[in-house]
């Protein structure tokens, strides 16, 4: 008999040890990339420039999901672009977490540090080498940090339309995507449960209020917005930018030709954002146990414009990659995500709205979310219908890697999809 019982003892033991280790579990954490000195700031191609000030904290946030064997880190960085050459560094600094496994995209803003190490004619750089080196660890301890922070939740996915005056294409005022993805992590258990651990807000929008010419170092409209949501619901916000190039940027227009580029215009978006988002996401009921997958693929990428090439060749920080560069292609991982009933997949780049649209019509979820400018920042991503073949797509195929670049991602990422399981309905 006591055989008996202590094997029935060692079952529900053993159950309760495996449905531990299968739950869903959140974790999230933030660093301060403020620099503590003014340096050059870039708002794209060309020599950066030097600002007089600062408006807001820039930051790195991170949000960890797990669930049995399968991690993975989510990072949001407030910069124009943080290429690959840097985010490995800090990958390698990650304990506990695949580094294939380490989604790490930029914000877009364009009045931070130069990540990119543009030179001008005369070889020239802006980019602080000793701050990007900071960066680097500050990235890798808010993702360590997460990890140990990683506890018992339930989930909350939502894609909706974003109402009110935030964004348009500023090369055709309606072609744009109003969607917005919200996935929430909530606490079950501890002093904080039922409360947010990370809200994540993906909408397509340069954040570009104030670019270089106010010559402030700030993260812009995200700022506001992170404020906005942990105020309102605590935790922490996390912004990843979607598919918006050529040129789905916030809608500052005013009457008479006139734009608001300035810090209160950064806080009527950025507030009305997270708002919208908190809206799109309040009525959704907590999914508990939430299934999660997460893969990725090699992809490579023709380097045919002249342009791109010249920033390969002369960027002190490619250089200092230690990866052999031949400067006719390039390869960049692309990621898949299942969180829930949401899917997301990765862009490294500035995809334009119709490659947006049509990746996540192909999508398996009702819930599609595109991370752009992740992995990697490559410039525009336009199809080869759209490269060289308007007058108002002139800059954006010059800052292109190349006229195949668009239609390469929207074969590699359909196919992704359909070689990945089907997310939760």
């Amino acid at each position: 008999m006591k055989t008996k019982i202590i094997a029935f003892s060692l079952i529900l033991l053993c159950s309760f040890l495996n449905l531990n280790a299968q739950s869903f579990k959140a974790g999230a954490a933030m660093r301060s990339i403020t620099p503590d000195h003014l340096i050059p700031i870039s708002g794209g191609m060309g020599t950066p420039q030097m600002p007089i000030g600062f408006q807001g904290q820039l930051s790195v946030r991170a949000i960890v999901i797990e669930k049995g064997a399968t991690r993975f880190a989510i990072v949001g960085v407030d910069n124009l672009g943080w290429p690959a050459y840097l985010g490995d560094r800090s990958r390698k600094l990650i304990t506990g977490i695949a580094p294939e496994n380490i989604l790490i995209g930029a914000t877009h803003a364009h009045s931070c540090p130069d990540a990119y190490g543009f030179t001008d004619e005369k070889g020239n750089t802006g980019a602080d080498l000793k701050y990007l080196d900071w960066c680097v660890t500050q990235i890798a301890d808010a993702v360590n940090e997460a990890v140990a922070k990683l506890e018992p939740a339930s989930l909350r996915t939502a894609v909706g339309e974003a109402k009110g005056k935030i964004a348009f294409n500023y090369y055709a005022p309606q072609l744009y995507d109003p969607r917005c993805g919200v996935i929430q992590a909530i606490a079950t258990t501890g002093k904080n449960a039922g409360k947010p651990i990370a809200t994540l807000v993906n909408y397509a929008v340069h954040p570009e209020i104030l670019g270089t010419g106010r010559k402030l170092i700030s993260p812009d409209l995200c700022g506001p917005l992170y404020d906005r949501i942990e105020a309102k619901v605590g935790g922490m916000a996390i912004f990843m930018n979607s598919a918006q190039g050529g040129m789905v940027t916030a809608d500052v227009r005013l009457e008479n030709d006139k734009e608001a580029n300035d810090w209160n215009e950064c806080l009527r978006i950025g507030n009305l954002l997270a708002d919208e988002a908190l809206r799109i996401i309040e009525p959704v009921a907590a999914e508990q146990n939430p299934e999660i997958f997460c893969t990725s693929k090699i992809i490579r990428f023709p380097i045919d414009s002249e342009m791109m090439r010249y920033v390969f060749k002369h960027s002190p920080l490619a250089a200092n990659s230690g990866k052999e560069l031949d400067y006719s292609s390039v390869t960049t991982r692309m990621n898949l995500l299942n969180i829930g009933k949401a899917q997301v997949l990765t862009i490294p780049g500035e995809a334009l709205p119709n490659i947006g649209y049509y990746v996540k019509r192909k999508m398996k979820s009702a819930q599609p979310f595109l991370f752009g400018l992740t992995n990697d920042a490559f410039g525009y991503m336009l199809t080869k219908e759209d490269f060289g073949s308007f007058e108002r797509y002139n800059y954006v195929s010059r800052t292109s890697l190349g006229e195949m670049t668009g239609c390469i991602y929207e074969e590699e990422a359909i196919k992704l999809v359909n070689e990945s399981p089907v997310p939760q309905k």
